[in-house]
């Protein structure tokens, strides 16, 4: 594949999709320049909600390049949706199986064609109750450093007002008036930004330059949705394993922090075994699919 292969089947699903999505979200984007103009390139994001995949995909689309989710290999399974998204070359990321390694080799190789992959390193629908990105798996900066291509980290904010699924799960659901989402795409950072000095041995990141790429990454999207806000990124990212009691007291100082602040702090912020967390490749999870 490439980042333009399968477009016309994907422009049959987006003439369906995004006139609906336009009904209620008046997108606004900011940064479309970033997204590099060749080579493959990993799309990093805060996941607010379940329509997050057209947010996101939205204006990588409208960019002429053909975006490639890392996906929920249930969501294959689904009657329709799953035939759907495997012919618009989506790729299922296999969790706990001893097919694990397949979804890292075929995001590899879609890199590898100059494609564009889109990663959600939280790996699941934020759980912080003040809707910031919380601490990321190391999935989207294994492939970026084993693939030795950019990252361009990605924020929007206004998802949640059209749906919200708050930490219990209970959801809600406003579709007009319409509401506004901002979108806004950083500058591409490059391996040797996520691991200064680059790495020991290359295309093989050890676990401690995966950690601090995954800071790196987090604390940008961090910044890119304080941006958004209008307000602050906290100083530390809600730990999803540490649990609410973590997250409060980290609330109770972000308003005093500057979101500069951020990239630094988290940099010294470990778990209790001093690593980030681990696991799969980030997914995008789920009913909505672009």
């Amino acid at each position: 594949m490439s980042r333009t292969s399968q477009r016309s089947t994907f422009r049959v699903l987006a003439g369906m999709v995004i006139p609906v999505y336009r009904l209620f979200a008046r997108s606004h984007w900011r940064g479309r320049e970033n997204f590099p103009d060749s080579g493959g390139f990993v799309v990093v994001a805060n996941h607010l909600t379940e329509l997050d995949p057209i947010t996101v995909a939205y204006p990588v689309y409208a960019s002429g390049i053909m975006p490639r989710f890392l996906a929920k290999e249930s969501l294959f399974r689904v009657p329709v949706v799953g035939t759907i998204i495997a012919k618009i070359g989506q790729v299922p990321v296999y969790r706990g199986t001893s097919r694990a390694k397949d979804s890292l080799v075929a995001a590899l190789a879609e890199l590898d064609s100059g494609g564009a992959v889109i990663v959600y390193p939280e790996g699941t629908i934020t759980l912080d109750p003040r809707m910031w990105p919380m601490r990321g798996r190391t999935g989207a900066a294994r492939l970026a450093l084993k693939a030795g291509v950019p990252v361009v980290p990605m924020a929007h904010w206004g998802d949640q007002e059209i749906l919200y699924r708050d930490p219990s799960g209970h959801r809600t659901v406003s579709l007009w008036p319409r509401k506004r989402v901002d979108v806004i795409v950083g500058e591409p950072m490059h391996p040797e930004d996520l691991v200064p000095g680059g790495l020991q041995r290359p295309g093989h990141p050890s676990a401690d330059e995966l950690n601090r790429a995954t800071r790196t990454i987090m604390a940008t999207i961090a910044d890119l949705t304080g941006q958004l806000r209008g307000e602050p990124a906290p100083r530390e990212l809600f730990d999803p394993r540490a649990g609410a009691a973590r997250s409060d007291d980290a609330a109770r100082t972000s308003d005093a922090e500057s979101a500069g602040n951020a990239a630094g702090a988290l940099d010294a912020a470990r778990d209790a075994d001093g690593a980030a967390p681990e696991g799969g490749l980030g997914a995008a999870g789920g009913r909505v699919a672009p």
